[in-house]
């Protein structure tokens, strides 16, 4: 953090380690250039470290070049901070996209980063993108305009896609406030026209309920859904609720509600579309499922490859940035550009012979390349890569160089020679990388060998910031950096083990702590019909949720079914009380009735047999812990580097039964443990750790 403080005609500034002051001649403050540390005053800006060229205002290319490793990010994340103007960053794939966006935030974590997703679809596919790409995208599109500052990072094939038009976007969109009349019915009228679908109960990005005077709705581009609360016809609350849990979060005062589609679902403009389709396609209409869904109120799947039909004229992503652009671009953009067109048109020639769905010629859909790279020279542009230039010319060459080799041997004498020699010659200071917290631990047990104790640090920021010759953080990065002045080096721990350490799991890692298969955490978990048990009430039936008013206050109910057609109504927040029905067949499981001593019983023998195992595996127990057993030894490095090959994160799950067992084997005291999961839950992964440290112990 930096204070400015003004004092007299001083203006003093606190960082640090250090204190500047700077004389103002009648409180005038002076320019901003000087000193060259402090280039803004808003808190938290990266410290530039690289000395930067002049990026003109005027239209023309730059080349910037020798920006290895992760000095590529670095370079643009300095550049894009330091500039008074928007940033277009453009790749060639949205692997390096996605890559580069973690790592701009990482090095500049105050600076806007955009994210404009592609569909993932195929040119003239029949499906459509998922909602929460969609939400993404709307969301960039309409914070596009209206930002002086910031980042959109973005393929070169996703940035050929024609839009929708810019007023579509500025025109479709709707603030509610606390305390605004609501007309309900108008108010699901427009919901619908605007794309977003009528559903039971919300869980994703374009959906929307109505249940008495409460409206649940997920707008697009939100972090979560919005719960309005209605007195009469007025918003008395508006409140932020939990999609799983479907318990409220926190109140706010307005929600803005943007379109669920790119494209317009309103009586006008599919009218639009309809004539159009007519006109543009000599075929049999009413054989067509694009034109007979849409006519009859359903969105098909791949109408986002229609997307002109609904519009005048269309615009491209160029048309929503900010007048004041500078571009950024990488190497490969114009070969991927021409390979995508190419791709198109085979697709296009191939499909068009379909007469149940004609398909729209690739330039009315996609910017030709030729004119992309044309609109791109109305910007200042720098083509920034890894690859050395000479200096010169509109060419800028920067002080960094590649790492050297510093992977761990693992069957060498020595693992560490490579990292140990370089840390030995090397005179700058150094940053270490994990992608975790528990990749940090790995590699600081590593570093220990070494008799290194790097000091962890939380930011790319406070180590820059600090003074520390070794820090270590975590951080998405898979390539390091070094640099000749300032002598400073980033090592990322995928150099260090020869590959890509890790990839993130696509099944959503569990954070709650919990690990009792029956507890039912959100919603989504209960199906209506399912028996389900009540801590207190015993076996009862789902039967779906109620909205009910109790002392004047309106709430949602789950609705449990007993014996002999008695009801329970458990609010929503009270959903921990609630566990599934673990018996042998769902559909005859035992209802209990309420108010019966049945399930008291039940319980009470329970905990009864429970007391009854608890003394067993106490005497069990205690006999083992009087027995020697064998101790692993423990292989550590060589342990860390095995573990290090494993291509995906360990869930925190994973990882605690990895060091359960791990401590077992360690330990002096016989072993009994059993490992359970779900197939495809990584087993195997805990297995094999535990027989590399008995094959290496």
């Amino acid at each position: 953090m930096r204070d400015c403080h003004i004092d007299g005609h001083y203006i003093i500034f606190a960082r640090k380690h250090e204190v500047i002051l700077w004389k103002t001649d009648s409180h005038r403050l002076p320019p901003l250039q000087s000193p060259p540390l402090l280039q803004r005053l808003e808190p938290d800006l990266p410290v530039p470290v690289l000395r930067l060229p002049h990026l003109s205002a005027a239209a023309g290319k730059q080349h910037w070049g020798n920006l290895p490793g992760a000095a590529l990010s670095l370079a643009i994340a300095e550049a894009a901070s330091a500039a008074k103007r928007f940033t277009l960053l453009l790749t060639a794939d949205s692997q390096s996209a996605e890559r580069l966006e973690q790592e701009l935030k990482f090095f500049a974590p105050t600076l806007p980063v955009l994210h404009f997703p592609d569909w993932e679809t195929l040119p003239y596919d029949l499906f459509s993108p998922h909602q929460d790409i969609i939400s993404q995208r709307i969301a960039s599109l309409y914070r596009l305009p209206e930002l002086e500052h910031g980042v959109l990072v973005v393929p070169i094939t996703t940035a050929l896609h024609r839009l929708a038009p810019t007023k579509f976007l500025l025109g479709s969109s709707l603030v509610l406030d606390v305390g605004q009349k609501l007309d309900v019915e108008a108010m699901r009228t427009r919901l619908e026209a605007s794309g977003y679908r009528y559903v039971d109960t919300v869980y994703e990005h374009g959906e929307f309920t109505v249940r008495g005077a409460l409206i649940d709705l997920f707008p697009m581009g939100s972090k979560l859904p919005f719960r309005i609360d209605l007195f009469d016809d007025e918003i008395e609350t508006l409140r932020t609720f939990d999609p799983d849990t479907q318990r409220s979060i926190d109140k706010v005062e307005s929600v803005r509600l943007l379109p669920a589609r790119e494209f317009p679902l309103q009586k006008e403009e599919v009218t639009r579309f309809k004539a159009r389709f007519r006109e543009r396609f000599d075929v049999d209409f009413r054989r067509s499922p694009i034109f007979q869904d849409l006519s009859s109120g359903i969105t098909p799947a791949g109408i986002e490859y229609y997307i002109p039909l609904f519009f005048e004229e269309t615009s491209t992503l160029f048309d929503y940035l900010p007048q004041d652009t500078q571009v950024f671009s990488l190497p490969g953009i114009e070969q991927a550009a021409e390979n995508f067109w190419n791709d198109v048109r085979n697709r296009y020639e191939e499909r068009r012979v379909d007469p149940a769905r004609p398909l729209l010629p690739p330039a009315e859909l996609f910017l030709p390349v030729e004119d992309c790279f044309a609109r791109l020279k109305n910007w200042p542009r720098v083509v920034a890569s890894q690859q050395d230039v000479d200096a010169g010319g509109g060419r800028e060459r920067f002080p960094a160089q590649t790492l050297p080799d510093l992977s761990i041997e693992a069957k060498a004498s020595q693992p560490l020679a490579a990292l140990s020699g370089f840390l030995d010659d090397f005179p700058g200071r150094v940053l270490f990388t994990a992608e975790s917290a528990g990749r940090r631990e790995v590699l600081l047990e590593l570093l220990e060998r070494l008799k290194l104790r790097p000091k962890t640090v939380d930011s790319w920021l406070d180590f820059v910031d600090g003074k520390d010759r070794l820090a270590i953080t975590i951080a998405p990065l898979d390539e390091g950096l070094l640099l000749e002045q300032p002598a400073l080096a980033l090592i990322a721990e995928s150099p260090l083990f020869g590959q890509r350490v890790m990839q993130r799991r696509r099944r959503e890692k569990r954070t709650d702590g919990g690990n009792n298969d029956a507890v039912i955490k959100n919603l989504t978990e209960l199906r209506e019909g399912a028996p389900v048990v009540h801590i207190d009430h015993g076996v009862g039936r789902y039967l779906g949720l109620a909205t009910l008013e109790v002392e004047n206050q309106v709430a949602e109910f789950l609705m449990l079914a007993y014996a002999e057609d008695a009801k329970l109504y458990v609010p929503v927040a009270n959903l921990h009380l609630i566990a599934r029905y673990t018996g042998s067949d769902d559909e005859t499981a035992p209802l209990h009735r309420l108010g019966s001593e049945t399930w008291q019983k039940a319980k009470r023998k329970a905990a009864e047999q429970v007391r009854d195992v608890a003394a067993e595996l106490l005497d069990i127990y205690a006999r083992r812990a009087a027995r020697e057993g064998y101790a692993f030894a423990d292989p550590k490095a060589d342990y860390a580097t095995f573990s290090a090959g494993f291509p995906f994160e360990e869930t925190p799950d994973q990882q605690t039964t990895i060091e359960a067992v791990r401590a077992d084997m360690l330990a002096p005291k016989p072993m009994d443990r059993l490992v359970c999961g779900d197939v495809g839950f990584g087993k195997t992964e805990v297995a094999m750790r535990a027989a590399f440290i008995a094959v290496h112990g």
